[in-house]
């Protein structure tokens, strides 16, 4: 068994993603798949029904009506939607749980993962056109390496991120060197784990690959382009690090550089809206 699958397994051991959030995942990638299918699935955990409804029924959504039900929150936001909603809130305690034995910023990473996916979506819908319900999740899941990372292999973690320095190696190299594995290889198997789409998975994986051909609109691409934001931004993993585009995506973002100025203007108001609708 290679360094990645036994972190996996490891980790696996104290953690597990929702069961119910799963198969939601599953379904979504299903094109036979109903809106009955998927209101089934989450009324089996009354616990997640409660939770989807506080927070489909906040300020965040706006919505003119109490929605008392997942079949009328399904209706009013989209299967989708509800999902993101889900997976966010899964997340979000995978965070909370198993601090780990080094000293490790989890609320940087937890805000990191969270601005990926909001500046991922607004990418997606303000520049392509695109429905960014996928660009989301992808933006939202694309560093849960990292905790596998923190809570399985902590000293060697510990290693990587003191090393971790603006104009020094990526953090992928450093990985390589010091865990044998990667935390975009790591979240590449456990998305397929969590029947997460092929797309999203390849970005996931090659959010911080070097790519000579790359289109501007896919998922790898939007990411690419969300984390280089970011970080112009300072909502890295860690202070002053920088992150570099893929050649293709450089000419791209001086072209349309007036609306990410916009977009990245708008940012931190929107990721504020989200760290308060999850801070519970």
């Amino acid at each position: 068994m290679d360094t990645t699958k036994k972190l996996i397994k490891r980790y696996r051991r104290g953690n597990t993603f929702p069961h119910v959030v799963a198969k939601l995942s599953a379904l979504i990638n299903d094109d036979n798949s109903t809106l009955r299918d998927f209101e089934a699935i989450i009324s089996l955990d009354p616990a997640l029904t409660a939770r989807l409804l506080t927070l489909v029924n906040s300020s965040y959504y706006g919505l003119l009506h109490k929605v008392d039900s997942i079949s009328r929150a399904i209706a009013m936001l989209g299967m989708k939607n509800l999902h993101n909603i889900a997976v966010t809130d899964a997340l979000k305690g995978m965070f909370k749980t198993g601090k780990g034995d080094i000293s490790f910023p989890v609320d940087r990473l937890w805000t990191h993962s969270a601005a990926a996916g909001i500046c991922s979506k607004m990418i997606a819908e303000r520049i392509f056109s695109i429905n960014g319900d996928d660009a989301y999740l992808t933006g939202l899941l694309h560093d849960i390496g990292l905790i596998v990372e923190w809570q399985g292999a902590a000293n060697e973690f510990s290693t990587v991120y003191r090393l971790l320095e603006p104009n020094g190696p990526t953090i992928v190299k450093l990985e390589d060197e010091y865990i044998s594995t990667n935390h975009c290889e790591i979240g590449y198997l456990l998305a397929g784990e969590w029947a997460i789409s092929d797309a999203s998975r390849e970005a996931i994986r090659d959010h911080h690959a070097t790519l000579d051909s790359i289109s501007p609109d896919s998922p790898t691409g939007v990411l690419q382009i969300a984390e280089y934001i970011l970080a112009q931004l300072d909502l890295t993993l860690k202070e002053g690090v920088h992150y570099h585009l893929s050649p293709p995506l450089i000419s791209h973002v001086k072209e349309y550089m007036d609306e990410y100025m916009v977009l990245a203007d708008e940012l931190p108001e929107e990721l504020k809206r989200i760290q308060e609708l999850f801070k519970s």
